[in-house]
């Protein structure tokens, strides 16, 4: 019976190996993200119950190691080079003739072309096909022990091979015993984008450049950090092999290294003769836009890696390769001035209004300075000459100024204490690098404040999408979201479109009747998801919660000291700040008098609070999965309408999990810190009994 169950564990194992290769390599997954997480919450499961079973190569270990104190030195067994440059076709051709020069061979020789990644090289070890370390490139001889950041890179197979769909060689079903290879770490534009949308709305500090932040990713002590980041790889050498049979040109190491498993890059080509290469690489040049990635140019390979071998070194760099390198896309240029943007979140983002210059073929006339610590950080001043970088599809960025240049002119840069869209004084709370404009009738951030005031969460307006919304701010209708109320059916029929309805057939009217019959309902919800629709910055679901019980109408919230706010568990100084300052700018007391006009003003009974709160009062619930008959919104308010406190992690004080059907990680969690677990019907007989 052990030996079926440890074979339905392997299964089980390489199941979801393939699966990651699928998502993180081909990018084409066959199986949706559901039923990969009941594969993989399988496997957790097991392995729970199994841990003497669990190997290295298990998809659970990706993260698993603690921080390190320090990293550790790796001799690499072979050195791993870097490569000579081209800036242009004249260089690449002056290269070939000199390494003609040295082998007649030269003259008949193939080329591969492959883009030169701007990230971090690394080079992994394989010891019977097992992922064993990983280390960085470092000076060349030695470098840094970073096995375990990089086994939080899903696209790095712990075991190769990766079974594929695809019939293996019986080289690929051999790979040698000892296996290292190297491939380029890094971030793709898109993703390295949306890492600093979620920072910028977070409030927290944003990154300069998808190569930095992928280096610096990686070399963190603490794994969980670098398993946060979208970091990816793209192999392209074997660099050492022991007892097994490699081939010996660069385009079949290429196809034989995506045999294995391996991400390998799928803009390579192989050619006949060096002008061909060089057509191929100028053609990259112009359209470099369009890789995921930051690349700084092409390399041109000969093919036949024996060749390339005999033809030996120039220092450090073979000369079996030339980098072709791309036109910089580093200038410098006149800062003119600072300019700020509203976020639709209301947080304050500095930008850059420049001298207009041209960059790889684009003319530049603002670039992003990230955020007013960084302005700080690096002293730039208005009137100073900077260094501009535009790099891939991502937006031009200021590096930094040219201090050699300044003429004593230039003026330093203060932030700003009003919000340039609306007027109203911002805010900067300590420990953070955002400064916020809390004004919830700021043009520049309206949208963003209504999408929130009507979602699930808040006032859950059926109805109210962002097409509706923008027209209803564009025609006036709507200068804060107590003017939702107010709407009539005439201003709805304007801002609905063919688009908004439902089916074509269906008329406009019925949409509008709908909408206000989504809007009139909404008055009945509780008073939490007013306080949380509101939009207060700090104050999620959770914390609108402990506002409403501890308060029980807007009217006393509104009126709340910060000290009278601190005496709520969990609540801050910064977040307490916060609230006072939201109710005290005059647009948004302007709100709640509308709100309370319009009938909306829901009420909690303190004295029933009391009452209720003895069944679960003190208990904190996580909840995960679907209920049979609650929502998420339901069971939430159920707890904490019985005085219960709902969290979104697991941790050691959590009292209970509330467990419905396909739950995530948190019930592994909550197994193995030893959680009571509840299902619906538990919940009900914990609070009844």
């Amino acid at each position: 019976m052990a030996e079926k169950n440890l074979l339905k564990y392997e299964e089980l194992k390489a199941q979801v190996n393939f699966h990651n290769y699928r998502y993180h390599v081909l990018d084409a997954p066959v199986i949706s993200d559901l039923e990969y997480d009941r594969l993989l919450n399988e496997l957790k499961r097991i392995e729970a119950d199994h841990p003497d079973w669990v190997t290295s190569d298990s998809p659970t270990q990706r993260a698993g190691a603690k921080p390190a104190d320090r990293f550790e030195k790796i001799r690499h067994p072979r050195a791993i080079l870097s490569l000579a440059n081209a800036f242009g076709a004249d260089d690449a051709r002056a290269w070939f003739e000199r390494v003609r020069k040295l082998d007649d061979r030269v003259e008949t020789a193939r080329f591969v072309v492959e883009p030169k990644i701007d990230g971090l090289s690394v080079v992994l070890h394989y010891r019977d096909g097992l992922f064993v370390q990983g280390a960085t490139r470092g000076d060349g001889e030695i470098g840094e022990d970073i096995t375990s950041n990089l086994r939080t890179v899903r696209a790095i197979p712990l075991r190769i091979p990766v079974q594929t769909t695809d019939k293996p060689s019986s080289m690929v079903n051999r790979p040698p015993s000892y296996l290292v290879v190297r491939g380029e770490a890094f971030i793709p534009n898109k993703e390295f984008e949306e890492l600093n949308r979620r920072l910028e709305e977070a409030g927290e500090k944003t990154y300069l450049n998808p190569r930095n932040t992928a280096a610096g990713s990686l070399r963190q002590l603490d794994p969980q950090l670098t398993a946060s980041r979208p970091l990816t790889l793209l192999v392209y050498q074997i660099v050492y092999s022991e007892s097994g049979e490699v081939p010996t040109s660069q385009w079949e190491i290429l196809e034989y290294l995506k045999a294995l498993g391996f991400p390998v890059t799928d803009v390579a080509k192989r050619f006949s003769d060096l002008e061909s290469a060089i057509a191929y690489t100028e053609t990259w040049n112009k359209g470099r836009d369009k890789l995921p990635y930051e690349a700084d140019g092409m390399v041109i390979k000969i093919d036949d890696l024996n060749l390339a071998a005999d033809l030996g070194f120039v220092g450090k760099d073979p000369r079996g390769a030339i980098a072709f390198k791309f036109p910089a896309r580093e200038v410098t240029t006149t800062l003119n001035d600072i300019g700020v943007a509203v976020g639709r979140t209301g947080v304050l983002t500095p930008y850059a209004v420049l001298e207009p210059v041209e960059i790889g073929g684009v003319v530049v006339e603002r670039a992003t300075l990230h955020n007013f610590d960084f302005i700080a950080e690096k002293d730039i001043r208005v009137g100073d000459r900077v260094l501009v970088k535009r790099a891939g599809e991502v937006i031009p960025y200021i590096i930094g100024p040219v201090v050699d240049a300044r003429s004593g002119k230039e003026r330093a840069y203060k932030p700003p204490s009003k919000c340039p869209a609306c007027g109203q004084a911002v805010e900067h709370f300590e420990g953070e690098v955002a400064w916020y404009c809390v004004n919830a009738a700021c043009p520049a951030q309206l949208v963003r404040n209504i999408e929130h005031f009507v979602s699930r969460g808040a006032m859950d307006i059926v109805g109210l999408g962002t097409k509706i919304v923008e027209k209803l701010i564009e025609t006036e209708k709507i200068k804060d979201a107590a003017d939702i109320y107010t709407l009539t059916r005439e201003d709805i029929l304007e801002a609905v479109t063919k688009k908004e309805r439902k089916t074509k057939a269906e008329p406009p009217g019925k949409n509008a009747d709908n909408l206000l019959s989504a809007i009139e309902a909404s008055k009945r919800r509780p008073l939490n998801r007013l306080i949380a629709a509101l939009g207060i910055h700090g104050v999620g679901e959770v914390m609108a919660g402990d506002l409403s019980r501890a308060f029980g109408n807007l009217s006393a919230l509104s009126k709340a000291s910060a000290e009278e706010l601190q005496q709520i568990e969990g609540l801050g100084p910064n977040i307490a700040e916060s609230i006072v300052d939201w109710f005290a700018q005059p647009a948004n007391q302007n709100v709640v008098k509308k709100l309370k006009a319009a009938g909306v003003d829901p009420k909690v009974q303190l004295s029933d609070v009391g009452k209720q709160s003895g069944k679960l009062s003190g208990l904190t619930f996580v909840v995960t999965g679907t209920l049979p008959t609650l929502t998420r919104e339901g069971v939430k308010e159920l707890i904490e309408n019985n005085g219960g406190k709902v969290t979104d992690s697991v941790s050691k004080k959590t009292s209970y999990l509330v467990l419905g059907e396909n739950p995530g990680s948190k019930a592994d969690k909550a197994r193995a810190l030893g959680v009571k677990i509840l299902d619906e019907s538990g919940l009900r007989k914990l609070i009844n009994s």
